[in-house]
Formats: structure tokens, C-alpha cells, sequence
């Protein structure tokens, strides 16, 4: 063979040591931007919709509304803990607490009871879900990486769902007092 040849083959060789070295050490972590970015939307999301529908138990009027908020903590509590291990197989970290933007939502829910509690709960799960649908829906059709693709399938119909239930709920509400409040919990046959 050549010198040029083997110096050439060399090099490729050394190249390929230093990339698969790399890869060897970065298994299983996600460097893709957008997709430790939709881990982590994800993971701030699911704290806020547990922490938010223990409040709707605490503080719905409507029945529906009380039931909705315990489903996100179901829900939602269970989608936690799977993203919270799939999460840290591709070293981004679960949040401890809900983020600030979530945690002014809470304060300002707080402060409110009744049929304009119902109201701004299910106005901002409206808004929240529309939101998810479309980031899990972009995810589980175009994350790179094969386990955010099936973790965003597997969630993408139980947040389709919420955010119809949501919808059905609000449209009670808006469409009066006494009716909105004789609406069914979640979950129950309708008659």
C-alpha cells in the first residue's frame, strides 16, 4: 500500500475511535435542543396539572369541574413518573416545584371560588391542553429520539381526551348557572 494511503487510513480509523468513544459516554442523553426542551415543557407541565387539579378539588363548585381536577391528578400523576425516568435515562432533570408562570396561575386560582373559580380553571386547562396536544402530536411524529416518540404517542390520546372533556365542561358552564352546575362528573354515563 501507499504511505498516503495508510497515513489516510490512519486517521480515519483514530476518527472513528474518537467518535464512537463519544457516543459510548453520551448513551441514551438527548442533545437534540428541541427535544430536552419538550422534556422538560413536558415535565413543568405535569407538576402544574397535578398541582392545579388538587386546587380544582379543593376549590370547583361544579362537580364536573372537581372531577376533572381529580383525573389530572391521576393523569397526570402517573405520566409524571414516567417522564420523570425517562427524563433522567436522557439527563434532563424533573423539576422539584411547578415553574413561576404556573406557580402565578395557582396563586391567582387561589383567590377565586365558586362558578369564577370554574371558569378560570377550565378556561387555562383549555389553553394548557390545546398547547400539549400540539407539542406531544409534533413530538411523537418528529422527535428524533425513538423513546420521547413513543412516550408522546402513548400520551397524545389521554391529553386529547382532557382537552375534550375540558371543552364539553366549559361549554356547561358558559351555557348558565343551574345547568353547568347539574353536569356530570368525568367519567360517568351521560343520560
Amino acid at each position: 500500500m501507499h504511505t498516503s494511503t495508510l497515513v489516510r487510513l490512519a486517521c480515519v480509523a483514530v476518527l472513528l475511535v474518537g467518535v464512537s468513544a463519544r457516543a459510548d459516554n453520551t448513551a441514551g442523553k438527548v442533545g437534540a435542543t428541541d427535544e430536552r426542551m419538550f422534556l422538560q415543557s413536558a415535565s413543568n407541565g405535569g407538576l402544574a396539572e397535578v398541582e392545579l387539579g388538587k386546587l380544582a378539588e379543593q376549590r370547583g363548585s361544579n362537580a364536573a369541574v372537581k372531577g376533572f381536577g381529580a383525573r389530572m391528578v391521576k393523569d397526570h400523576g402517573a405520566a409524571n413518573k414516567e417522564l420523570q425516568t425517562l427524563a433522567a435515562r436522557k439527563g434532563v432533570s424533573f423539576p422539584a416545584r411547578i415553574d413561576r408562570k404556573d406557580e402565578d396561575l395557582r396563586e391567582r386560582l387561589s383567590k377565586l371560588s365558586g362558578e369564577a373559580f370554574d371558569r378560570a380553571y377550565i378556561d387555562a386547562m383549555m389553553t394548557d391542553h390545546q398547547h400539549d396536544v400540539a407539542a406531544f402530536r409534533e413530538a411523537s411524529e418528529s422527535a428524533s429520539d425513538a423513546d420521547i416518540r413513543e412516550f408522546a404517542g402513548r400520551a397524545l390520546p389521554t391529553l386529547m381526551e382532557h382537552l375534550d372533556e375540558a371543552r364539553r365542561i366549559q361549554t356547561a358552564i358558559e351555557g348558565g348557572g343551574a345547568q353547568g352546575r347539574r353536569m356530570q362528573p368525568p367519567g360517568t354515563a351521560y343520560r
